[in-house]
């Protein structure tokens, strides 16, 4: 996947992807380095929205860093082709092999991350360059939490997956537009 060309042909979905997009690419055509966390300031991530092959469930994990349910993905570490991090991250994070419903990207977002700790080791504030793939994996194959990540993963209804999340901005522009955008193409 060349991002850069796949960012400019992407379709914003609302103002926020607009806006997002438009500084991911700024950013990337300016030559920053976005691929590798060594940039504290901003570097890529790829999530997945994971959804049953009837549109009518979505796989999350409950992440320990996040105290709360999220979708999966994560960093890019170096990796050019941000479709093949979101489905490592599914597999590693889940244990469900996904499979992309399409290789388009599905969704954008600049998502601020607090300062934290991980791993013993203080992380600054930064921002989550971030490219979201609609994956689709089966309900009914088994699922494993990735403990040093997350407690727990399980599927929800849509309006379910929205509801677990304790985080209200994920809520309200993340995870409510994500459902959006599937319900008014159900058929990507």
């Amino acid at each position: 996947m060349d991002l850069l060309s796949a960012l400019r042909a992407y379709q914003p979905w609302n103002p926020q992807e607009e806006r997002d997009t438009a500084e991911l690419l700024r950013r990337l055509e300016s030559g920053e380095d976005l691929f590798h966390r060594e940039n504290a300031a901003a570097h890529l991530t790829a999530s997945a929205w994971v959804v049953s092959p009837d549109r009518t469930r979505i796989l999350m994990a409950y992440h320990n860093l996040y105290d709360s349910w999220a979708w999966l993905g994560g960093h890019a570490d170096g990796e050019q082709d941000l479709l093949a991090v979101a489905l490592r991250e599914v597999r590693e994070e889940s244990g469900v092999a996904a499979r992309p419903v399409s290789g388009q990207i599905f969704s954008v977002e600049i998502l601020p991350v607090s300062g934290h700790e991980k791993r013993g080791e203080y992380v600054s504030s930064h921002l989550h360059m971030n490219v979201t793939f609609l994956l689709e994996a089966d309900p009914a194959a088994p699922v494993r939490s990735k403990p040093d990540e997350n407690s727990r993963v399980a599927w929800f209804t849509l309006d379910e997956a929205v509801a677990a999340s304790s985080e209200p901005w994920m809520q309200e522009r993340i995870y409510q537009k994500l459902n959006q955008k599937l319900q008014k193409a159900p058929n990507l």
